[in-house]
C-alpha cells in the first residue's frame, strides 16, 4: 500500500560525506514524521535523525552538528546529509514514515528496505 526506497548508501572513507534519500509512495493521504534509523552489527537499531511535517528536527547526540535532515512535502521526500563521517557511523540506515494511508484511520510506521553505510580506510 505504501512503500520507502532509500537511496545513497555505499563506502566511504572517514571524514567523508554521503547523502541518503528516501521516496514514499503508494496510497498516500498525509505523512507525519519521516525519519532515519540506523542499526550496527550486534546494536539495536537506533533513531538518528526525525522531522515533522512541519520541519521540526531531532537529532541523536552522536550525529548533531555532522548530519542535517530535511524534507519535500509535495514529493513525500527524506533525505539524510552526513559529513565528517566517522567509522562507528557504519550501520545499515533505515528510512521510516509514520503515514495516514488511504482508506485507512490510523497511522502507520512504514520502514526502508535499508542502505548499508561503511566509513572505512
Amino acid at each position: 500500500q505504501v512503500q520507502l526506497v532509500e537511496s545513497g548508501g555505499g563506502l566511504v572513507q572517514p571524514g567523508g560525506s554521503l547523502r541518503l534519500s528516501c521516496a514514499a509512495s503508494g496510497r498516500i493521504f498525509t505523512i507525519n514524521a519521516m525519519g532515519w534509523y540506523r542499526q550496527a552489527p550486534g546494536k539495536q537499531r537506533e533513531l538518528v535523525a526525525a522531522i515533522s511535517s512541519g520541519g521540526s528536527t531531532n537529532y541523536a547526540d552522536s550525529v548533531k552538528g555532522r548530519f542535517t535532515i530535511s524534507r519535500n512535502n509535495a514529493k513525500n521526500t527524506v533525505t539524510l546529509q552526513m559529513n565528517s563521517l566517522k567509522p562507528e557511523d557504519t550501520a545499515v540506515y533505515y528510512c521510516n514514515a509514520d503515514v495516514w494511508a488511504v482508506g485507512t484511520s490510523t497511522l502507520y510506521a512504514y520502514w526502508g528496505q535499508g542502505t548499508q553505510v561503511t566509513v572505512s580506510s
